[in-house]
């Protein structure tokens, strides 16, 4: 079903539910190009701007609240709009000031978008990035624990987990690659997070538990956390690497933000200098004087 009838059917049970009633006239614009659906005054609602705001493949309850939702939305503007125009005085209308620092702000911010675009250096290289970890390692201290880890939920009564969990817990690359083919035809999922870190907050979430008591359930002599659910399910965690909270983060789960921290530096940089540049050359060619 195209998005055209669709929502011609939404308009029409739109209507229906709202007791209105459709006249043929009505009915012959909404078969055509530019489709009116809502009147206020003089202004109109067609066809074509519902098309955009609902996308395909909604129900049909769904195309009809959205519609009602735009409708509504449209119509609201337009109202609060007419009576404000009655009820505000010509002084409380008058928003061409504000109009005006709308447009300049909107302008001097696309301008300093261009300005950056052309000229940000957005290449950050190991070393400075090294260089700004071992210079602010405060900035790093941990909020929360991250992990690298291996991650199994499977059937309680599997004949495969004690094989399983050998191979997770190996250092051997064979071992875990039969571990994930094993997991891949015995288990419910397998996830292999050893080479990367991750906040204990979004490792917890795979256990359906809070990250404090995942680490209550932390067997730190073999490395394990279990946990069985009333489904029958035995989540496992193979914890390979950890850091506490209130140490400071590896440099290399840090990387990221140091490489937003280091380009959120230049484009600041690019901009002082755009903004003391154009005030110097207003200032040389008199274009700006200071009584």
């Amino acid at each position: 079903m195209t998005t055209r009838v669709r929502i011609l059917k939404t308009i029409f049970a739109i209507a229906a539910a709202s007791c209105l009633l459709v006249s043929c006239e009505a009915i012959s614009n909404w078969i055509h190009d530019d489709v009116l659906v809502a009147k206020i005054g003089k202004d109109k609602l067609f066809l074509s701007n519902l098309e955009a705001y609902i996308p395909n493949g909604v129900t049909p309850e769904d195309s009809t609240n959205l519609a009602m939702q735009f409708i509504n939305s449209w119509a609201s503007e337009i109202l609060y709009a007419d009576i404000a125009e009655e009820q505000l005085s010509k002084e409380e209308m008058d928003v061409s000031k504000e109009l005006e620092d709308y447009r300049r702000s909107l302008l001097k911010y696309r301008y300093e978008q261009r300005y950056i675009n052309e000229r940000l250096d957005t290449l950050v290289s190991e070393a400075q990035i090294r260089e700004y970890y071992e210079s602010h390692r405060k900035l790093f201290a941990l909020d929360v624990p991250i992990v690298k880890a291996r991650f199994l939920d499977i059937m309680q009564e599997s004949p495969n987990i004690e094989i399983l969990k050998d191979k997770m817990s190996s250092n051997s690359y064979q071992d875990l690659v039969e571990a994930d083919s094993l997991a891949y035809s015995s288990a419910l999922k397998y996830d292999d997070s050893s080479d990367k870190w991750v906040d204990l907050i979004s490792f917890a979430r795979y256990f359906g538990t809070d990250y404090s008591q995942l680490l209550s359930k932390w067997d730190k002599n073999s490395g394990f956390i279990e946990i069985a659910d009333e489904r029958g399910d035995l989540k496992i965690g193979y914890i390979c690497d950890f850091y506490p909270a209130g140490t400071v983060a590896p440099i290399e789960f840090c990387e990221e933000r140091i490489k937003d921290i280091i380009l959120s530096s230049r484009k600041q940089e690019l901009l002082s200098k755009l903004d003391e540049s154009l005030l110097q050359d207003a200032l040389d060619k008199h274009n700006l004087v200071i009584y």
